[in-house]
């Protein structure tokens, strides 16, 4: 057998295509805003990351570029060679001050953040227990670490982690690994009894809050910050590529972890580190975070806003508090068809499919950004309504 045999029999993508209803790789012609031209077509954004609408903020580019012209385009090398610069020193200071930790160490993208954290610090002996949703870099991490014992626990079921972890070993290295605010269904952990239950079964806690960060917290940091467990909490991670307008990630833990994964982690000492304008980007991004809080209460007030306004229409919406808002559409090929008659009326919006969510769970995930206004959450409203009509009636 060819072992191209499997590429040459792939015919899902194409097969979708033919059908028009292929919803991946629509090309920008714009940067990321509330508003972007894609495919040629105006359209109202709200399905991007871009919490704190930085990612085309003056600031934030400006920032880039000088980081550009003073350090030039890359590092040529990983941070553990010659790939370390002074502006990666400042921005990891800066990260462990926002997260009230000790250290702090940056990576080059928010999935290698997960690979590089968890593969360094769990053993092959030691026990993993993650979340059911946890995003699927932390299901690669695990497969990194080569860890005999990972277990799963139902989707913020504690009585399901409690009885995970009374199986275990007392003495046992443990790990439980949580998203703080959930990709997809944008619910937030039950962070005060996962506390609960990792002292009571002598295990440490690791919280990815890729989404959490800009969105909940005060001054936006995150799912620790929101519950007041900064401290409890024994390393957090998170990306830049969302509220920190940016490429990269970042852990944040005790001065000996981070010291420890900096000459442990494969995917940190093998890598070239973060170029120069992604550094700067982000670091401007915190700054920004930090000092404009107005930002954060604008995010969630245009969430609110848009969460009353579906549900007024009658879309079938998962009830939350934070600026993912994913809404019901059950079926695979329904969820694509939404998805394009959206686009048609000038909404973008993400398909979520198994096997992202479970089967007959399917849905579309919008997401919002501090700089959207009503008049755009009206119009984007209206086409749901009208997309809406046309499907079930």
């Amino acid at each position: 057998m060819d072992i191209f045999d499997k590429c040459y029999n792939f015919t899902e993508a194409r097969d979708a295509i033919a059908t028009g209803l292929y919803p991946y790789f629509h090309a920008l012609h714009t940067a990321q805003d509330t508003e972007v031209i894609m495919d040629g077509r105006r359209i109202i954004m709200i399905g991007s990351n871009n919490y704190m609408g930085l990612t085309n903020d003056p600031r934030t580019k400006q920032a880039a570029i000088e980081a550009l012209e003073k350090y030039g385009t890359g590092c040529s090398g990983s941070r553990f060679l010659n790939g370390s610069l002074v502006l990666h020193e400042q921005l990891e200071a800066e990260l462990a001050e926002f997260f009230n930790k000790d250290a702090a160490i940056t990576f080059s993208t928010g999935f290698q953040t997960n690979l590089g954290a968890v593969s360094a610090v769990v053993g092959r002996h030691d026990y993993i227990i993650n979340d059911a949703e946890n995003h699927a870099s932390i299901i690669d991490a695990c497969r990194l670490a080569f860890v005999k014992n990972v277990l799963k626990y139902e989707h913020s079921d504690m009585a399901s982690l409690e009885e995970r972890l009374a199986r275990l070993p007392e003495d046992a290295g443990k790990l439980i690994i949580t998203d703080g605010v959930f990709s997809m269904s944008g619910d937030i952990a039950n962070l005060p009894k996962i506390i609960e239950l990792a002292r009571k079964y002598n295990a440490r806690v690791m919280v990815d809050d890729a989404h959490g960060v800009g969105m909940i917290g005060a001054n936006g940091r995150g799912t620790a910050s929101y519950y007041g467990l900064e401290k409890e909490v024994d390393i957090i991670m998170t990306t830049f590529s969302k509220s920190l307008a940016s490429l990269g990630g970042c852990i944040a833990a005790e001065a000996p972890v981070i010291d420890y994964v900096k000459h442990r982690s494969r995917p940190f000492i093998f890598s070239a580190s973060i170029p120069p304008a992604n550094a700067a980007a982000a670091r401007e991004a915190l700054r920004i975070l930090k000092t404009e809080p107005e930002r954060q209460k604008a995010l969630i007030d245009i969430s609110n806003y848009m969460r009353a306004k579906l549900k007024a229409a009658g879309i079938p919406i998962i009830e939350g508090e934070t600026a993912i808002i994913p809404v019901y559409t059950y079926e695979m090929n329904r969820t694509f068809l939404a998805t394009k008659m959206l686009f048609e009326e000038g909404v973008y919006v993400n398909p979520v499919i198994p096997p992202a969510v479970c089967e007959g769970q399917c849905m579309l995930r919008t997401s919002y950004t501090a700089t959207h206004t009503h008049e755009q959450m009206d119009a984007a409203v209206e086409a749901f309504k009208r997309v809406w009509a046309k499907l079930y009636n």
